[in-house]
């Protein structure tokens, strides 16, 4: 039987400690750590793998290497960064957030002050303010909830993860060294990316295996219990339009909560066609993507000749001006993949 939770609190943060000491990876956040470094990795990790995030945050640095940097770069540099890892209004929060700490005399030190600034909740506040300020403030994630659940075998079928996030606050909480809550978050999320994995844990290798209910009753992987993800199938008709060197593009506006100022292809709609004519030319390529709980197909059209009048938002952008551009990540694999493989001709 699992001892009370205060019998074995310290022996689990030792253990914990020292295996995340010896094999933490090495990542360029964690080496010669600022506060600008530890605020822009935790931006660019929210819903983001690191192996994604690696080659951007390197090149982020290299551009933009400090708040002052950042804060008075131009959006469309800010944006071009960022293309490629989604979720854009993390970028654009970014921004606002160096914007507002440059001028401030001091950056906050509390999770709470934190959570007053843009683009910040609860876990990324206490990531910041543990990691670069010692702030007592527990992180719960995705990878935290599985932990906390495997530990304790918590039979609760949570509604999804930031519900069970929630829920499971004051244990992680409780749990805390007080007297480095930083390395403590980054090992309770660096053994939910490395050990602890949500498919075929490594129980055998894991520090903190003998305070785990559910690695002594053989079945981690029940836990998390989050109730089924309802998913909603979307149809998405695209059209491509070369003329005169030129590719058709739609460039959202300033004030799109999710694309301000990226580029796509133009839906039929913002053509104005209907899904009859804007299906009639050549199938160029057809690709499904998921975004939060929607399944999107998305067909791409070639139409057969330039519309003769462009609604705000539609631009015309030469093909040599492409890489200069910020555009969603999977419409320039589109693009790229349109142009090297079918070579389609302009309309007359």
């Amino acid at each position: 039987m699992r001892p009370p939770l205060p019998a074995f609190r310290r022996e689990f943060q030792a253990s914990l400690l020292a295996w995340y000491r010896r094999h933490a990876r090495s990542l360029p956040w964690r080496e010669a750590p600022t506060l600008y470094k530890t605020v822009v990795s935790e931006f660019m990790l929210q819903q983001t793998q690191v192996k994604t995030v690696l080659p951007y945050f390197s090149r982020w640095l290299a551009s933009l290497p400090d708040f002052d940097a950042l804060a008075a770069a131009p959006e469309e540099q800010v944006l071009k960064l960022w293309e490629g890892l989604g979720y854009y209004s993390r970028a654009r929060n970014l921004h606002r957030l160096a914007r507002t700490l440059v001028a401030l005399p001091a950056p906050p030190r509390t999770p709470e002050a934190w959570q007053e600034l843009p683009g910040v909740g609860p876990y990324t506040a206490a990531a910041i303010t543990s990691i670069s300020f010692s702030a007592p403030a527990a992180c719960v994630d995705g990878n935290v909830v599985r932990i906390l659940t495997r530990l304790t075998a918590d039979s609760t079928r949570h509604r999804d993860s930031a519900t069970a996030a929630r829920a499971l606050a004051p244990l992680a909480t409780a749990l805390l060294s007080a007297d480095h809550p930083g390395d403590h978050n980054q090992a309770m999320m660096e053994l939910g990316a490395t050990v602890c994995l949500r498919q075929n844990p490594l129980c055998l290798t894991c520090p903190v295996r003998t305070h785990c209910a559910a690695a002594r009753a053989g079945n981690p992987q029940e836990y998390p219990r989050l109730a089924p993800r309802t998913t909603e199938e979307r149809q998405v008709t695209r059209l491509w339009c070369l003329h005169r060197g030129a590719l058709l593009l739609h460039r959202a506006s300033a004030e799109s909560r999710r694309l301000a100022r990226l580029h796509e292809l133009p839906t039929a709609a913002q053509l104005h066609l209907t899904e009859t004519a804007a299906t009639q030319g050549l199938l160029l390529l057809r690709r499904r993507r998921s975004i939060t709980r929607y399944v999107i197909t998305e067909r791409i059209h070639a139409l057969s000749s330039p519309p003769r009048h462009l609604d705000p938002g539609l631009v015309w952008i030469p093909l040599e001006d492409l890489d200069s551009i910020a555009l969603s990540g999977p419409h320039r694999r589109w693009i790229r993949e349109v142009l090297a493989d079918t070579n389609p001709s302009e309309p007359a």
